[in-house]
């Protein structure tokens, strides 16, 4: 029987981390010498946990499927870092921050958790600082801010619009001082296919070398999952191509439990779909909002160039909205409201699904050479995917799946159910609720790895040093061995005629449709009989060619797609079972007359927790009570 124990400190909210740090166990220099860590997963909060375990002076493994770590999805985040430090003396601290979070994600997050990201922000800038990371500076010098959405201050950090590139190589060169100094071993090209477990802890994995299709073993004290999230279930989406949810899903399958699947942001600011060809989208970064104004024509199928729509002819319809925060609302209301408008006949375009972002008067008031310094680099990007000079006429923009929310259920330790695996970064629950705030993510992916995981591991660990190398040769390894191989050959055994591709775009499609941006209970219902009807024509008409032992690009998308099923299903059973609009998650029978989300608190004021049954199965729920003693739970404002 599973039994949810977040294991939160006691004390007061600021007082938890520092007492946790003071109490904790030790492991000593001599003993981490003893112990191995695998880290999966080598973006910001791999690489982050990587180095420091490594600097520490545990023995780590890293594993990645790109050929090298500086390709991880974490180059994409483009707008910018959050960090608490109050520069611009605007009121800023550690509690503001903290009751963004918590607001933002609209109160579905867990206090403590929340409260100790906002703590860690601050020595997280300053550590990215310290590795050379050109954060944009002002006049005198000082590291320069901006705003983002769903807060009224200024604490946003960046790199003009490459902050997650830039903070990425940072990172990197920490990762690549532990590899030169033999603490780190990178095994670049690795996919993770299953988790083993001995004696109920995890011990290690099984991988498959994407170059030669071997299968191997390896082992280690523990297990540290940093893969991202799961956004590309979509098919579309901002994600990278081979972002996917293998790897947390192998763990989900071993006894991991898998928390708010239906939590999955979509993004208000991504071009829009521009051909029935594409297999992903290109995010605009959401700092392009504190000097675009996203409008709409007034008059419904208005098919003028932009530029020729008069002042008094468009809808600034966020600033009429919410006056509070006007372009500058939290993604999931800005998402919203960009389809409502579009849905009412509203959208721009041939497709009229998208919305226009327009810098017209930014650049009159700032001058052409201050919007460039900010954002030159997404200018050109726009341009060079759309043809169209951003300086000159307004982006076209429309929402699209970014982030998840959900994943791997972790306690205050950050482990998950298994004891000795740990979950890092976006392939965890913890920090955001129903919806993330920009700017949230690179702060969480870094500081778990870099000030929270260092201390919480050895916690654990404290008590293996006595623990000798784990041995590949047991009953466990081999196991999870066959049932990897089993897979493989099924999958390639099937010989249909239809690509890996085409039944991910498919799935994306249904997923989208019913457990998108709004869901229903009749379209959710639906939906998991259009998954289940798909997933068995994949099983049997799924076409991969070549063999299994080489290089085989189309087999590592098959078994990826073949865990989506899985997900989807289980996205839209968790957003079926909560009656309720919360954050991203909307239903469209729970909403308030201006149409905004419906919060249930007296029943759904928990964290979903699933416990995986076998496939097409129904999963066990377990709830995690959210308890607040910190803010008050209130209807979500913005106006």
């Amino acid at each position: 029987m599973v039994k949810l124990d977040a294991k939160i400190p006691k004390g007061p909210l600021a007082d938890k981390w520092d007492n946790y740090k003071s109490s904790v166990k030790l492991v000593s220099p001599a003993n981490k010498k003893k112990l191995d860590i695998i880290v999966v997963g080598s973006g910001l909060s791999g690489a982050s946990s990587a180095s420091s375990l490594g600097e520490m002076g545990y023995n780590v493994k890293v594993f990645c499927f790109q050929d090298s770590p500086r390709r991880a999805h974490s180059v994409a985040a483009q707008g910018g870092m959050n960090a608490a430090k109050n520069y611009k003396n605007d009121g800023d601290s550690h509690y503001r921050l903290f009751y963004d979070m918590i607001k933002g994600g609209d109160f579905r997050a867990r206090e403590a958790n929340v409260y100790r990201a906002a703590q860690v922000s601050t020595q997280t800038i300053d550590h990215f600082v310290a590795l050379g990371v050109p954060f944009a500076r002002d006049y005198g010098g000082m590291l320069e801010t901006r705003s983002f959405g769903g807060v009224q201050v200024s604490r946003t950090f960046y790199a003009k619009g490459q902050t997650g590139q830039q903070c990425l190589l940072g990172t990197y060169s920490s990762l690549s001082r532990q590899v030169a100094k033999g603490t780190v071993k990178m095994y670049p090209r690795q996919t993770m296919l299953d988790l083993v477990i001995i004696d109920g802890k995890a011990r290690g994995i099984i991988t498959r070398n994407q170059l030669t299709g071997e299968i191997e073993r390896h082992s280690a004290h523990a297990v540290v999952l940093a893969t991202g999230g799961y956004g590309t279930v979509f098919y579309l989406s901002t994600l990278a191509l081979g972002s996917n949810a293998s790897a947390a899903w192998a763990a989900h399958k071993k006894g991991a439990l898998f928390a708010n699947p239906s939590f999955i942001q979509i993004h208000p600011t991504s071009i829009p779909v521009l051909n029935e060809y594409q297999s992903k989208l290109t995010l605009m970064s959401e700092s392009l909002r504190n000097d675009g104004r996203v409008w709409v024509p007034k008059e419904k199928g208005d098919k003028r160039h932009p530029n020729k729509i008069q002042e008094n002819e468009r809808d600034y319809y966020l600033e009429r909205r919410y006056p509070a925060f006007g372009n500058l609302v939290p993604r999931d209301v800005a998402s919203r409201a960009a389809k409502e408008r579009c849905d009412a006949g509203y959208g721009i375009g041939d497709t009229g699904l998208a919305v226009y972002l327009d810098f017209n008067n930014a650049i009159a008031k700032q001058g052409k050479k201050a919007i460039e310094d900010k954002y030159g680099n997404l200018f050109e990007m726009y341009r060079k995917i759309t043809g169209i000079n951003p300086y000159e006429e307004p982006m076209r923009i429309y929402p699209a799946g970014h982030y998840t929310m959900g994943g791997l259920w972790v306690d205050y330790n950050l482990m998950t159910t298994i004891p000795g695996l740990y979950s890092v970064g976006e392939s965890n629950f913890s920090e955001h609720g129903a919806n993330r705030l920009g700017a949230a993510s690179l702060m969480q992916c870094s500081g778990d790895g870099y000030f929270i995981l260092p201390y919480t591991i050895a916690d654990y660990l404290a008590d293996e040093i006595r623990t000798p190398k784990i041995p590949t040769e047991t009953p466990e390894f081999e196991e999870a061995e066959n049932v990897s191989r089993e897979k493989i050959e099924k999958l390639m055994n099937i010989q249909g005629k239809q690509t890996a591709t085409s039944f991910h775009r498919r799935l994306g499609k249904i997923l989208w449709d019913h457990c998108g941006m709004v869901r229903s209970a009749d379209g959710l219902e639906k939906a998991i009989i259009m998954i289940d009807e798909l997933e068995d024509e994949f099983w049997n008409d799924l076409k991969i060619p070549e063999t299994a032992g080489e290089y085989n690009q189309e087999l590592e998308k098959a078994v990826r797609v073949a865990d989506f099923f899985e997900v989807g299903r289980l996205m839209c059973q968790d957003a079926l079972e909560r009656n309720e609009s919360c954050g991203a998650h909307f239903r469209s029978e729970f909403q308030t007359e201006q149409g905004e989300a419906k919060r249930n608190d007296k029943e759904f004021a928990y964290v979903s927790a699933y416990e995986y049954n076998g496939n097409k199965k129904k999963e066990t729920l377990h709830k995690e009570p959210l308890v607040f003693e910190n803010v008050e739970l209130k209807e979500r404002s913005y106006k």
